[in-house]
């Protein structure tokens, strides 16, 4: 068997943004493939099995019609102020303009075939510049461009994760018409939308209106697409929402008031009536994907709601599942696998992109009559043709009268009379989950020849709130859960040498990552990435922050509270870390700044302990799954090389 290396990721096809024609019958979807050349992706629009060659790197935004496709464009021309939206004939492939804009839209919804509504971006200090015409249009992008040496910031979140910075920036609907041609914003300037369902005519959303600090907490409102007019359903702004579920003649949300659990507590299905949000039956387990992955790109839909039907995928334990979810909130698991990425219904069927403990991300079909499943494409199965791939090995153990489990991976050649290096890998989160889904960072360390080994411990999702919550614990359970996970791999593979186990994690991960350095120095290396070093600085450096480290660290007053939040920072401990340790960063991380593993790397070089910061320009919090291919690479690589360092 050939080894999976590194490289390897080169070849990948990533599947992403999948969904149904009206009729339910044809589906579309795009495939990226690395452009190695030019260090980025390029989309190719596939239409069931036929591919859609282009030029130009091409996003499906919404079927117009069961035979063409609403698609947007990269515009090579970065000096352009207005977008073109083209639509795509499906059984030519031709392109014609449909409209143009300045707005860069991130979601097209169609109501009729001269009206859709759209969501995209706003500046709410001048909210209706796309109205302006070119020429205005080009003179205030001047205007801009000789400004963007600096920064106002009056306001929290003042940058995001993946975006940058976004001082007073909005993410607006608008009413679009084609003929005459003619778009609306429905939202207020300030106003920032977070979740909105069309159903009879009407427009179902929520969100939040700021002008110094944005909210958890949202208003429902409902747009009127006749009458235009709108209407509060729902004004007291004391619930998340988390998306709307619409039974024919019932609108019901998503939604939590984080009262016991904090602001991970899973979102419960309540009615909305007469402004009041009534509870109704609902499950402990959150509705969505939450498995931690390198294998995914983009991403699709995570729930579809056909007039009476709701179905969503579930993160249950260490895998996902599929669920239909009828009016009286009663639940039936169509299907489950390691990982399900996004799906759409169609007329007979479901189409999913999944991935099990044997393959990449594939294409599969669900029919509702023979209640069977088929695998549908195969963009990746030439690969891993003839690699070795490490099947995980289910690891059972307990901690404080709680069963859990976890896997190993055996090393490539595995010698029963030989002795090994291994891998303990964190995921992030803390509410994610480990699954048994190929996983490119562990295999290329398994075909290097180490043990890898993962698992779910407290803080975990797929096992509810109360296994999730470890609100004002971090750094306790869930560390004691580790070190007992790492000794019961150590009892069943004794071929593991206790004196070569390397350790990493990312997020979450790198946070756990800082703190087990300072706790123990079992580990013979560590790799953080993208960490928490520092509650108190962390605070009001993170776009999360300000709500976040205190929900976290159980104290409402993270201001007042700077014990509680130093507490739980492992550069408190540094004074206690000995373990060899690189940090892996990115600049334009501001879930997890950079100035987290900063910290922790002088901290350690001020103490003579052996170190090294890579830092990635250009890059965010998404470096591992998202980044530059070249980024990718290197990062994988400079955390492999630091193992082989030090166990080789």
């Amino acid at each position: 068997m050939k080894q999976i290396t590194i490289e390897d990721l080169l070849k990948f096809r990533f599947i992403q943004n999948l969904s149904f024609a009206p009729s339910g019958n044809n589906y579309a979807y795009e495939v990226a493939h690395i452009d190695k050349e030019k260090d980025s992706y390029f989309k190719t629009i596939y239409v069931n099995k036929k591919a859609y060659k282009s030029d130009k790197d091409s996003s499906i935004l919404a079927w117009y019609d069961d035979d063409s496709l609403i698609i947007s464009e990269e515009n090579k021309n970065k000096n352009a102020v207005i977008n073109k939206y083209l639509l795509m004939n499906v059984e030519s492939g031709n392109r014609k303009t449909l409209f143009q804009t300045p707005l860069n839209i991130s979601r097209l919804e169609i109501v009729d075939p001269n009206t859709f509504i759209l969501q995209a971006g706003i500046d709410a200090n001048d909210p209706d510049a796309y109205l302006l015409n070119k020429e205005k249009l080009e003179a205030k992008k001047k205007q801009l461009k000789k400004e963007a040496d600096y920064e106002v910031l009056d306001e929290i979140p003042y940058w995001f994760n993946g975006v940058g910075f976004k001082n007073k920036k909005r993410s607006s609907l608008f009413l679009c018409q084609l003929k005459p041609f003619k778009i609306k914003r429905l939202t207020e300037p300030f106003f920032q939308v977070s979740n909105w369902q069309i159903r009879n005519n009407k427009i179902y959303y929520s969100g939040s209106s700021y002008t110094r600090r944005m909210s958890l907490f949202e208003k429902i409102y409902a747009y009127d697409i006749e009458t235009k007019e709108t209407q509060c359903l729902y004004d007291k702004e004391d619930h998340t929402i988390q998306g709307f579920v619409i039974f024919n003649d019932r609108v019901c949300v998503l939604a939590t008031d984080g009262r016991k659990y904090g602001m991970n507590e899973t979102a419960k299905f309540k009615l909305l009536q007469n402004n009041e949000l009534i509870e109704l039956p609902s499950f402990d387990r959150c509705l969505y994907e939450s498995a931690a992955c390198d294998t995914f790109l983009g991403s699709g839909k995570g729930s579809v709601n056909k007039e009476d039907t709701y179905y969503t995928l579930v993160s249950e334990t260490d895998h996902v599942e599929l669920w239909q979810i009828d009016r009286k909130i009663r639940k039936q698991k169509l299907l489950s696998m390691p990982v399900i990425s996004f799906f759409d219904v169609g007329k007979d069927k479901i189409i999913f992109c999944a991935s099990d403990d044997r393959s990449l991300p594939e294409l599969y079909e669900y029919s509702f009559k023979k209640k069977n499943v088929k695998q549908i494409s195969s963009f990746n199965t030439a690969v891993l043709k003839n690699k070795y791939v490490a099947i995980p090995k289910e690891i059972k153990y307990s901690y404080d009268g709680i069963d859990l489990n976890g896997w190993v991976l055996l090393p490539k050649d595995f010698d029963k009379k030989k002795k090994y290096p291994a891998v303990l890998d964190i995921h992030g989160g803390p509410r994610a989950m480990y699954t048994k889904a190929f996983f490119h960072e562990m295999q290329v360390w398994a075909n290097m020849g180490y043990f890898v080994m993962f698992t779910n411990i407290r803080g975990s999702d797929g096992r509810g709130d109360e296994f999730a919550d470890i609100r004002g614990k971090y750094g306790y359970d869930d560390y004691w859960n580790l070190m007992d996970f790492v000794d019961t791999v150590l009892e069943k593979y004794p071929n593991i040498d206790e004196n070569k186990i390397c350790e990493t994690g990312g997020s979450y991960g790198g946070f756990m990552t800082n703190w087990i350095i300072g706790h123990t120095d079992r580990f013979c290396c560590a790799a953080s990435q993208r960490s928490i070093a520092n509650w108190t600085g962390f605070t009001y450096m993170s776009d999360i922050g300000y709500y976040f480290s205190g929900d976290q660290a159980g104290t409402d007053e993270p201001i007042r509270d700077f014990s509680r939040l130093w507490e739980h920072s492992p550069l408190k401990y540094i004074d206690k870390a000995k373990t060899p340790t690189l940090f892996i960063h990115s600049d334009q991380d501001y879930r997890c700044p950079m100035n987290e593993g900063m910290q922790m790397m002088q901290a350690l070089a001020d103490r003579n302990v052996e170190t090294r910061l890579v830092l990635f320009h250009g890059e965010n919090h998404e470096l591992s799954r998202s980044g530059k291919p070249s980024h990718r690479i290197r990062r994988l690589k400079e955390i492999s090389d630091w193992f082989d360092n030090h166990t080789k």
